[in-house]
Parts: structure tokens; sequence; C-alpha cells
């Protein structure tokens, strides 16, 4: 739709200019007239929206919540809490989202409806609470509680995601040491070894075949990294290949327990807290499985939906999918039976996150000695096989 910018009076008689999407200056005027306002001037401004694409930090939308929740908690009306939250977030993209927000809240549409337009800022599991706390007349409790919840599972992430990036880091140095040895240093000894007319050892023979093939061929070695990127990247968005590299993924020694007490971690808390906030267990256990992170522990989710939704209990699925430990399938049965699952649920990811921070401190603890081995062992050898050689001719003229 095109763009219209207007100015209009409201029923105090205060000057008000915005912009709205609309088919024509006639539906704009149509449109304020809903709102009881009286136009002065509407002009077209372009085809659409203001851009609200961009990268929102998940610290911003925290913010944004534990605000949002003090100003209702204090009694200002929705409409202006957004109108202050739209003025001072320092975030360009989320301050022209929460200006499309008022906008509609003022056109009559609910909060959670408005936050539905806008999935690059608000997700599923996000608009649902907010459209249960509506009902309930606690929304702000519910975003408080949705903001607690962020900063837990935004925490849980980031473990994860640093003891993914130390080997990663650890084995790009390597890589980056082996090549520059090879391209720069080699070729050296080579020149050197060539002059002398010596035979070479074994070690020498094989790491001088590597240094020539590298300066050789680098545009093979290249375009094979960058293939088998691209390759892996585009199986992973198939169904199999989706399932194939996250069940590997979970499976691997160390890495896999960090992963499968993560993916426990998040899911127990994120349906414990959309349970606990009024969200029906069918919708809540969906909005779980889209944030799961992990195919396997998603196609675990939506089985154990279907068994709810035939009469069944959660726990049998999940213990099916052999992620979740016996510990967890317990108490969720127990959870179940006695009505309090969504206190159980809490109870069982409080625990678990505390179990990814010892699992997190044991791969990094076991990953040091392995890299340095690994590092010792390749570079070490390289230097090893070059001065082989240098050792015949001293021995020789000795």
């Amino acid at each position: 739709m095109p763009l219209f910018s207007y100015t209009a009076r409201d029923v105090k008689g205060a000057l008000k200019s915005a912009t709205i999407d609309a088919r024509d200056p006639a539906d704009v005027a149509a449109q304020l007239r809903k709102l009881r306002m009286t136009v002065v001037k509407i002009e077209a401004a372009g085809t659409g929206r203001p851009s609200t694409k961009g990268n929102i930090p998940m610290r911003d939308i925290v913010i944004f919540t534990r605000q949002f929740s003090t100003m209702i908690n204090s009694g200002l009306p929705l409409v202006q809490s957004l109108d202050i939250l739209s003025k001072q977030s320092e975030n360009k993209v989320l301050q022209e989202v929460t200006k499309q927000v008022v906008f509609d809240v003022e056109s009559g549409n609910t909060v959670a409806d408005a936050l539905a337009k806008h999935p690059n800022a608000f997700t599923d599991l996000y608009v649902n609470m907010v459209a249960a706390g509506e009902a309930g007349g606690i929304l702000d409790t519910i975003l408080l509680r949705l903001a607690g919840f962020m900063e837990k599972n935004d925490a849980l992430v980031r473990k994860v995601k640093g003891a993914m990036i130390y080997p990663a880091v650890i084995m790009s140095v390597a890589g980056i040491a082996i090549c520059v040895l090879l391209i720069f240093v080699i070729p050296v000894f080579k020149g050197m070894f060539a002059e002398a007319g010596q035979a070479l050892p074994l070690p020498t023979q094989i790491v001088i075949a590597m240094s020539e093939f590298l300066t050789g061929y680098w545009y093979l070695v290249l375009g094979g990294v960058v293939g088998l990127f691209y390759g892996i990247k585009n199986y992973y968005k198939t169904s199999e290949g989706q399932l194939v590299l996250d069940r590997a993924m979970l499976n691997t020694p160390v890495l896999g327990d960090v992963l499968k007490k993560s993916a426990v971690s998040r899911f127990t808390r994120t349906l414990g807290t959309l349970i606990s906030s009024g969200v029906s267990i069918l919708e809540g256990l969906e909005i779980t499985a889209k944030t799961a992170g992990n195919r396997v522990i998603s196609d675990a989710i939506m089985a154990s939906r279907a068994s709810i939704a035939g009469g069944d209990t959660i726990s049998a699925p999940l213990a099916k999918s052999n992620v979740f430990p016996p510990m967890v399938i317990s108490m969720i049965s127990v959870g179940e039976q006695t009505g309090g699952l969504d206190e159980m649920l809490s109870k069982i990811a409080d625990f678990y996150d505390e179990e990814v921070d010892a699992a997190v401190g044991g791969l990094l603890s076991l990953l040091e000695p392995v890299m340095i081995v690994f590092l010792g062992v390749v570079v070490g050898g390289m230097v090893v096989a070059m001065y082989l050689p240098i050792f015949d001719m001293v021995n020789n003229v000795q």
C-alpha cells in the first residue's frame, strides 16, 4: 500500500503528525475519523512504511519489555507507554517498529496483533505470551516474566556459543600457521636441500610434497574449502540434511552433552513460561518446537503435541527421542499427574542451567590440552621434518 503522511487534531485539539498505510487519501481520512481526529493535511509520502528490517539485539528487546511492564504497572495507558518507548529507544529499527505498533494499537488492534506484524523483533513466543497477558488482564506481570525468560535464554545461548568459539579460533590460528609454514618457510628449506643434493628422509619428503601441492594448486584447495562449506550449508537446508546433521551434533563426544543439556534447559523453560502465562499446552508445544534450535528435539516435541492431542501424555514421545534424560521424563510425568507441570518444568530448567555451566567448563578444560597437543604435533612435526636433513648433513661433515 502507498504511504501517506498526515497532520490532524485529536479530541483535545492537539496537532499530531505521523505516517499511515492506506489505499488513497480518502482511506486515510476514514481511518483518522475512526480515531476521532480532525484532518488538517494529507500528503503522499512513498510506497510503503519506513523499513523495519534490521538487527535488533536481544538486550534491546529485554530493556523494552521491562520498561513496558514498569509503565503499565504504574498505571500509564498502553498507547502512552508505547509512545514513550518509541521516543527513548536508541535502536532506530526498534524505534520505528514501536511507532508502527503505537499506530496499530490506536487503530483498534490488540498489542499482540500489533507486535505480530514485526516478526524480526517479536517472536511467536513473545506475541502469544502478550496475548495471554492481555486476555487475563495481567500484561505487566507477563512482560516481567517474559523479560526474565529472555535474559536467561540469551545467557544460555551465549554460554554454548562461547564454548564453540574457543576451538574454532584455535583451529583457525593453527590453519593459518600451517599455511604460512608451507607457503613461505618450507620452499626456503627445499631450495637449500636441492643445492646440497642429499637424499631426504620420508617425513621431509611428505612436508615438501604438501608445500608443493599448496603453492601449485592453492586455488583447488581454496575452492574445495569453499565448496565444502556451501555444500554442507545447502544440505542443512534440506529436511533430511537438517535431521542428519543435528543428530550428528547431538552425538558428538563432549560437545553433544553440552548441546543436549542446553536443549533440555531451553525446552523446559520455554514451555514452563508459556503454560504459566496462560498459553494452552498444545500451542505452547508448537511454539517451543519452533524455538528448539535442533531438528531432532523439534520432532520429539511435535510428537508430544500429537500425543497430547490424542489424549495421551507428553512424556512418552519425549522418552523415545533418546535426547531427554530419564530424570527429566520422570519429573515431567509427575508434573502432568499432579497438575503442576509449569512449576516442574521451571525446576528442571534451573537445574539444567547449572548442568550447562558444568558441561561447558568440562568441554573447555578438555579442549585446552587437546589443542596444545594438536598444535605441538602438527607444527612441531613439520619443524622436526625440516631439521632432519640438517642433522644428517652435520653428521656427514663430522
